[in-house]
C-alpha cells in the first residue's frame, strides 16, 4: 500500500501548527481578510521579523466558540 504525494503533502499541510496569512485562509476556507480579521481577534498571531505567523490550535479553540448547538 503506497501513498500518494499529494496525499503526504496534504496532511503535512493539515498538521502544522503555524501557517501565514495565506496558507491559514486556504486551510480554513476562509477569505484572506476574514482570516487576518478572525486571527487577531483569536490573538493568536505572532509576528517575527516581520512575518505574521498564525497559531492554529488558538485559533481553532476560537472558532469553536461559534459553534451552535
Amino acid at each position: 500500500m503506497g501513498y500518494k504525494k499529494h496525499d503526504i503533502e496534504s496532511t503535512k499541510h493539515d498538521s502544522k501548527k503555524f501557517v501565514r496569512y495565506k496558507e491559514g485562509a486556504e486551510k480554513y476556507s476562509l477569505g484572506l481578510t476574514k482570516f487576518q480579521a478572525l486571527a487577531k481577534e483569536a490573538k493568536a498571531v505572532y509576528k517575527i521579523d516581520g512575518i505574521a505567523l498564525v497559531n492554529c490550535e488558538i485559533f481553532e479553540k476560537f472558532l469553536e466558540s461559534f459553534r451552535e448547538y
